[in-house]
Formats: C-alpha cells, structure tokens, sequence
C-alpha cells in the first residue's frame, strides 16, 4: 500500500496549509454561527455564504451527488447529516464538516459543538472524542506504522465505553478529497503502511455514545447510530513529521477535555 501513498514536498505541503486554513476557518465560524432555533438549512445556507465570501472551492457540494455545502450531523447523525428542517434543540450536539479547495488543494476537517445545556455525558463524549483525535495526531510520525495512530485512538477510547464507528474512517488529502490510505479510528486486521515524512492524512475519530454500528437513511447520505445514541466527530488535516503530525487545519482546542479532567 505504501508505494501508492503520494508524500509531499514543503512546497506542497505549504499549499494544502492554505486549503487547510481555509476550511478551518470557515470551520470555526459556522460553529460560532450554530444555536437553538435555527433549523440545520439555516446553518448550511451560512456556510454557503462564507464560501463565496472567500471566494474558494467547495469539497463537499456536489461531490458524488452531495446536496450540501457542509456535513450538519445532529446527535444520532454520526456523518453527512445535509441541511435541511431539522430544528437545533438546546442541549444537542451538531458535528460539522467543512471541506475547501484552494488552487487545486484540499483541506478537510471537523468539530462537533455543544449547544446550549448538554447533559454531563454529552460533554463527556465530546471530550474525549476531541483528545482521541489528538492522541493520534502525536503518532503520525516519520518512522512510526499507520497503526499506531489508529491504535492511540482506538486505546484511548475503549476504557470509557464508547462505540468506535468502523464503517468511515479517515483517509488522505490532497489533490483529492480521498486519497490513499485510510485511517480507522481502530486497530485493523489489514497490513498497514510505515508512515513518512510529507505524507497527508485527514485524521477524524466518530465516537459514540452506545453501538458503533449505523445505518444509512433513505436520502443515501445521513449515516446514524442504529440504537439512537449521540455520536461525535472531530477531525485534522495533518503531514506526517517527524515528531508527530503538522496539523494543517489550525484552530483552537476547546477545554473541555481539562474541564472535564480526562487529559494527563
């Protein structure tokens, strides 16, 4: 698998920085846009707006017949919830996805946003969804196997009883939205590459709060927990380096996981 993993140059890498500050920073202002009340087409109509402000490229509307300009994935969603009447409640969680073109390279990433009075439990899974995604950002190193940033999140997360999703996972960017290789948020059965310098992963744990298994709704996109549960989902566009992974989607961490006390 690993000779068809493209690795990039400075130069390269420099330019899917662009893409990838683009599309964090369309990230975090949609998640400071998100209330109660608003419905999730309310939300996507903004993201569209941002995007022609920037004048930038859209990864994810009209991809493969994709209706949305962003991912809107409300508590049981767990990705590729699309705009549309669903009214924002207080106390839910929205995971949002945004992906930017700039000059031909794409950048991708996510977060999920605690709306108003979240159960204890609720922030409790955001957390550590979001320092999973961390844990295994420190592993995408040069010299280290793509399974060791799978196993860090995958360690990471059992002992708080949370579902892992195993049927999306994250994968490579590029010239693309999806490159070679995935990346499970678990350890695989597959043989897995050795990681090198200037190789590009888009890193994104979908956690839930019950099963891990989903289902796809009739519209072909929204992906749900089958019992009903919440899910979250984070996620960075990284280069592997050589003491961890550049992360090329920059934006504050929240403090929830320190609030919270589940940090070392």
């Amino acid at each position: 698998m690993a000779e068809h993993i493209p690795t990039r140059n400075a130069n390269e890498i420099a330019k899917l920085k662009r893409a990838g500050e683009m599309s964090a920073r369309i990230l975090t202002e949609v998640a400071g846009f998100v209330r109660a009340g608003m419905t999730t087409a309310q939300v996507d109509a903004y993201a569209a707006e941002l995007f022609a402000r920037e004048k930038c490229g859209n990864a994810f509307h009209g991809y493969c017949g994709y209706p949305g300009h962003i991912c809107i994935s409300v508590n049981e969603v767990v990705v590729h919830g699309i705009g549309g009447d669903r009214v924002i409640q207080d106390g839910d969680i929205v995971s949002l996805d945004v992906g930017a073109i700039v000059d031909g390279w794409y950048g991708d990433n996510a977060l999920t946003v605690p709306v108003g009075n979240v159960s204890e439990s609720g922030r409790r899974l955001l957390a550590v969804t979001e320092e999973a995604l961390y844990r295994g950002i420190a592993e995408a190193k040069q010299g280290n196997n793509l399974v060791d940033v799978c196993g860090a999140i995958e360690d990471y997360v059992k002992p708080f009883g949370f579902g892992i999703v195993r049927d999306y996972v994250g994968h490579g960017v590029g010239r693309r939205l999806h490159e070679e290789p995935p990346v499970p948020n678990f350890r695989p059965n597959d043989r897995m590459p050795h990681l090198k310098r200037g190789m590009i992963l888009a890193i994104e744990p979908m956690i839930t709060m019950g099963t891990y298994k989903v289902k796809v709704l009739d519209d072909k996109w929204t992906a749900v927990t089958r019992d009903g549960q919440p899910a979250a989902h984070f996620e960075h566009t990284v280069a592997v380096g050589s003491h961890g992974g550049e992360i090329l989607t920059p934006r504050p961490r929240s403090a929830l996981p320190e609030q919270l006390g589940i940090t070392p």
